[in-house]
Parts: structure tokens; sequence; C-alpha cells
């Protein structure tokens, strides 16, 4: 398959951007997180693979509304309401899968796209030959509590408080909250410094992440506060492996447990790695990456 960059016209008339890295006969596909991030952390996987010996095509892409791609008219209710759903997302995988010309493949997320490869493995694993979890929970839940434990050691009674009152009072606008979100963020979501990914502007679409997330990744007020797979994880049925960072806002041992309940699943963690451990300690994220890959294409996983 040609490397480089494919614009994709879908069916509803919306165009993607794609990027195609690599050569060699294996396939993945790679989501990120938001939503309304972009694709940027996965620019290197083909040469990060290189490096473990594995020849894989990487195929990327912004997810619709993200930077790279059209953005909808959010302002319109019936388009929010149409597109705005996990079910849209799910589809729209499935339909760049189908555009790119791609099948057996592997497929990766990260946070928000580590939701929709539990939803995609669930619902058209027959395409796939395994899944990657990276830096994803099965339920709310569990991340929300996490993120209470690591709030009450990363900040000061004081600043904990000045940040529950701006949340109880909806007022995220100001500099004292934002300071105190990238404290945070420096010690739980990018902890490689300086940052790998860096623009003029925020390419993040605010309106798609306040309307699944919130204001920033230490507080739910969007869709995602009823996120809750559990009872579905045993209809994963591809190998599949669970990633998390060892310093990051999902707990580890909801990883643990969710490579427990998936029939076939198993768990690694990278030292140092933030929520973004793939830029954290990419030689450690992609080791096992590699790692996956290379013992599923010799049918020695989990084995």
């Amino acid at each position: 398959m040609k490397q480089g960059t494919k614009i994709l016209t879908l069916d509803n008339g919306y165009h993607l951007w794609t990027n195609t890295q690599g050569t060699g006969t294996i396939h993945l596909l790679a989501l990120h997180g938001g939503p309304g991030g972009t694709h940027e952390y996965w620019e290197d996987t083909a040469q990060q693979l290189k490096k473990q010996g594995l020849d894989v095509q990487v195929h990327m892409y912004d997810q619709l509304g993200s930077w790279y791609s059209d953005t909808p008219d959010w302002d319109d209710p019936a388009v929010a309401k149409n597109i705005q759903t996990y079910d849209y997302y799910v589809d729209e995988i499935e339909e760049v899968r189908q555009k790119l010309g791609i099948d057996n493949f592997y497929l990766i997320g990260q946070s928000w796209g580590g939701a929709l490869v539990q939803l995609y493995a669930a619902k058209y694993g027959d395409h796939l030959k395994g899944a990657i979890i990276s830096s994803m929970v099965d339920r709310i839940s569990d991340y929300t509590e996490h993120l209470a434990k690591i709030r009450k050691e990363a900040l000061t009674d004081d600043e904990l408080a000045y940040m529950q009152k701006c949340e109880a009072e909806n007022n995220y606008d100001n500099d004292r909250y934002q300071e105190l979100v990238e404290k945070l963020n420096d010690q739980y979501v990018d902890r490689k410094k300086p940052a790998a990914i860096a623009h003029l502007v925020s390419t993040m679409s605010v309106p798609l992440y306040n309307a699944f997330q919130g204001d920033n990744e230490f507080v739910i007020t969007g869709k995602l506060g009823e996120w809750n797979f559990t009872d579905q994880l045993k209809n994963i049925k591809v190998p599949t492996l669970v990633t998390f960072g060892e310093h990051e806002t999902m707990p580890m041992e909801t990883g643990k447990r969710m490579a427990e309940m998936i029939p076939n699943a198993k768990f690694v963690s990278t030292p140092e790695g933030g929520h973004h451990h793939m830029i954290d300690n990419a030689p450690v994220y992609y080791d096992h990456l590699a790692t996956f890959i290379r013992e599923v294409e010799a049918g020695t996983f989990n084995k």
C-alpha cells in the first residue's frame, strides 16, 4: 500500500485525513484519544516497530471532528446528536477499514481510542488479528476513583479544594484552575519534557472533547461518565493486549482485571509512563507491542 496521506470521503459526505507509514504484510490501524485529539503520537509507530525488528504498515487517521479531518457543524443539534455517539465512531472505524482496503489487521487505541477498540472488537472482531487497549478502563467509576486518589496525592489541600470549588461552580476558565490542570498533566499525562507534540494553537476539538469528557482529563462531565463495558468484555474473542503506564490517570489494577476478564488477553505496563506512555517511554512501550504482534503471528500468544 502506498505510504503517505490519503483523504477518505465517507458515505456521509465528510472527509477524513489518513496516513500510512511502513511496509510489510502486517497491518496496524491506530486510533487516537480525546475524543477530539489527533493521530500525532502514532506518527513514528512504524519506525518504532522497525527498531523492534517488525515491518508493519501503520495506518492512522483523525476521527471526524478532529483537527486534520472535517469538522461538522456542532452547533446544529441534529448533527451533534447523530455524530457524538459511540456507535458513530465505532462504525467509522469499520468504514475506514473498508476504504483503506485492510482486513485481518491489528487495532490499537489510546484512551478514548481504547474504548473504541473494546467496542469494535466486540462488534467487528471477525476482521481482527488482535486488539491493543492502551490506557483505557472498561468502566468509568474505576477512573474517577483513581483520579480522586492521584489529585489528593499531587495537590496541596488548598489546591484540591480550589479545583473542587471551580468544578462545583462550573468555573473552569480561570488561570489558577488551568495551572493546576497543567500541574497534573505534567505528572500523569505527558511526563516526558519538553512535550514531544506541540502546536502554536490547541488542536483539540473542544466541542467534541467537552461532549464526552469535560474540561480536562481530571474531571468527567460528559457522556463518558456513563461508560461501562465490563459485562461485554467476554465478547472480545481476539488476542488482546492491555497496556497502561505505571504513573498515569488510569489505574493499573483495572488493566490487570480487564486482562483477566477478556478471554485471551495479557496485561503489561510501562515504567515511568504517563497516559501517553508511547512517548514517555517508547522503547518499553513498543517492545511490549512488538512482542504481542510477534506472538500472535506465531500462534504462541498466551500459550
